[in-house]
């Protein structure tokens, strides 16, 4: 049996157990729908802290992010493979575009994030990770991916964040550029408070 069949037949098992948990449904909605804003939100938070550690965390997620998506927009690109509901009779949770399913931009995006928090945050980072496996999960159990889409999309994330973590110091003038673009946000935001301070006591 082909790999592509063992995955099909692995997504049939699952999404027929889809309509005997509604509960379970409506919280897989929410990972797949809501989830990554979540993501995004905290990207935004930890730069807004201040702290130097968070402010190379965040840059480094970012320029992981770019990376690992546009490597799954090129294998979508080359590799076609619809989605379950558009080769499947199933149960579908939410509605999507009949793009290419493989690999998984949302266990891509989640994961190079997550883990690029893990590998600066080990305590609070396996809470990121957990909330990225439940994005992954959540985009089987709505019909929109097969298995194999996610977990090609979680490796695909969590390797493109573990090297360039540790590729980035070995580039010469990546924390040059790193720590000159944190002296610039530091100086502009600074500038900011200070205006506002003036208006303030104006």
């Amino acid at each position: 049996m082909k790999l592509s069949q063992t995955d099909a037949l692995l997504f049939q098992d699952i999404n027929q157990l889809v309509p005997f948990y509604p509960s379970l449904g409506l919280l897989m909605k929410g990972f797949s729908l809501y989830g990554e804003y979540i993501l995004y939100l905290s990207v935004f938070l930890y730069w807004f802290t201040g702290v130097r550690k968070n402010r190379y965390m965040v840059m480094q997620a970012l320029f992981s992010a770019c990376i690992a998506l546009g490597i799954s927009r090129i294998i979508g690109h080359f590799f076609y493979r619809p989605r379950p509901f558009v080769t499947h009779d199933i149960v579908q949770l939410i509605p999507h575009s009949a793009n290419a399913s493989f690999p998984s931009d949302h266990a891509t995006g989640a994961f190079v994030i997550a883990v690029s928090f893990w590998l600066f945050h080990k305590k609070v980072g396996w809470a990121w990770l957990a909330l990225a496996l439940g994005i992954a999960f959540s985009r089987v159990w709505v019909g929109v991916h097969y298995p194999g889409d996610v977990l090609a999309g979680i490796t695909l994330g969590a390797f493109t964040a573990v090297s360039i973590h540790y590729l980035l110091p070995k580039i010469k003038y990546a924390y040059q550029v790193m720590n000159s673009v944190i002296s610039l946000a530091n100086k502009i935001e600074n500038s900011i408070l200070t205006i506002n301070n003036k208006n303030k006591s104006s």
